[in-house]
């Protein structure tokens, strides 16, 4: 699913240390030939009827412009530390292989191979990788190179964060778990490393590239992923699952998804964020799910826009016209109330009279977006929230504390 860097040509500006010494060296090349000129059909130098004085000769030593050998020598440095960087790292990268099931045209069980990256989180056997690397899989197998393969089992699921933790019975001699590093103070233009199995058969194949972008959103068919790194390191497919990495071997995010025409690296790879994967990972070590902040609202209601609001006579031109609530659900029993009549505008049916709800502890909610990032992102289970809603043209607040979303209503 869902650039290359143009650099201008070496210029020296005036009065900069490269275009004197350029110019000095030239001076030196050209001297020698000028005084050793040799006159056409002559025999001999060209001179004068005066004797000439003997030449001064002046001695100018080229030195090297500063910082330019430390460069040289960072690149190498670079380079060392990217070579011990795998030789560290790689052997915590695993290549999982599995089975699904399929119907076939006569409902027969037909056996379906997938294979994914992962990456080894703890001692204990645990391996971390995509849920969609392992959705519906009947047999899951890891390999650690080499005839090194150890069947595994589900630990744990989050389909919403398409994580996922796999459990083997043993962990090789030697291999160490990847460094947890953050994402929060991420800066696009640092070094992002790539390491997995493109494809199910480039074991451990590494790719070095840039973070290219920041914060993505990306939307699948059934669940959004928000703070989404993107990096121009290449990525295919089989490279799920699989780490990406900072210049120091620590663990800055999980290789998810490309964004491409042709099904092939096209320079757009998104990896899901370490820090919601420090968050995520323990929880479903622990418990085996991860527990989803729920209010209860059904996203049926409206995006209000000055438009809407002028045609159904709305005090404000932003926020959610509430439509419906789950029953039982945190914002029912907050008290919110859903529509209380219809009316038909421009031949669409709107459910009407609900709640407006404009802020969520203080903060502007205008989108179904900004609502379910904020309960995603910034939210518990069992927290409570202060909901900011207008109803019958007056400002009120209530409060609602979040419950975990039902089975029902995750994909």
């Amino acid at each position: 699913m869902p650039r290359s860097r143009n650099h201008p040509p070496f210029s020296p500006g005036p009065g900069r240390p490269e275009g004197r010494l350029i110019g000095l060296v030239a001076l030196l090349l050209v001297l020698p030939l000028v005084q050793g000129c040799i006159l056409p059909g002559g025999t001999g130098l060209l001179s004068t009827p005066a004797p000439t004085p003997e030449p001064q000769v002046e001695i100018v030593v080229a030195t090297p412009t500063p910082g330019l050998l430390p460069e040289y020598e960072s690149a190498d440095a670079v380079e060392a530390r990217r070579i011990a960087l795998y030789k560290r790292v790689a052997p915590a990268v695993v290549n999982i292989t599995t089975q699904v099931l399929r119907s076939d045209f006569f409902w027969g069980a037909v056996p379906e191979e997938g294979s994914g990256s992962g990456f080894v989180w703890d001692t204990a056997g645990h391996i971390v990788t995509n849920y969609h690397v392992i959705e519906g899989a009947n047999e899951i197998a890891v390999s650690f190179g080499g005839d090194v393969t150890s069947p595994a089992q589900v630990v744990g699921s989050d389909p919403i964060n398409d994580l996922a933790v796999l459990d083997v019975d043993a962990i090789p001699e030697g291999v160490q778990p990847l460094e947890l590093g953050a994402s929060a103070d991420l800066q696009v233009g640092q070094t992002a490393i790539a390491i997995g199995n493109p494809f199910g058969q480039f074991e451990r194949t590494m790719t070095v590239g840039i973070i290219s972008a920041l914060n993505r959103t990306l939307e699948t068919e059934n669940t959004v992923l928000r703070g989404v790194i993107q990096t121009d390191a290449a990525i295919n497919r089989g490279n799920s699952g699989g780490p990406l990495l900072d210049l120091r071997g620590r663990l800055i995010g999980v290789n998810t998804a490309i964004f491409s025409p042709t099904g092939t690296s096209a320079g757009v790879g998104l990896a899901i964020p370490v820090d919601k994967v420090r968050r995520v990972v323990p929880v479903l070590i622990e418990k085996g799910h991860f527990p989803h902040p729920w209010l209860g609202i059904e996203e049926l209601g409206y995006e209000i826009s000055p438009a809407l609001a002028q045609a159904l006579d709305l005090p404000v031109d932003h926020g959610l016209l509430i439509a419906r609530l789950y029953r039982n659900s945190p914002a029912d029993k907050a008290g919110l109330r859903s529509a209380q009549r219809e009316t038909i505008f421009r031949n669409r049916r709107y459910l009407v009279g609900g709640d407006i709800l404009t802020a969520v502890d203080s903060k502007a909610v205008a989108s179904w977006e900004d609502l379910s990032a904020y309960l995603d992102e910034q939210s518990d289970v069992g927290q409570r929230i202060t909901l900011t809603l207008l109803r019958d043209g007056k400002e009120l607040t209530l409060t609602a504390t979040l419950q975990v979303m039902p089975e029902s209503l995750q994909p």
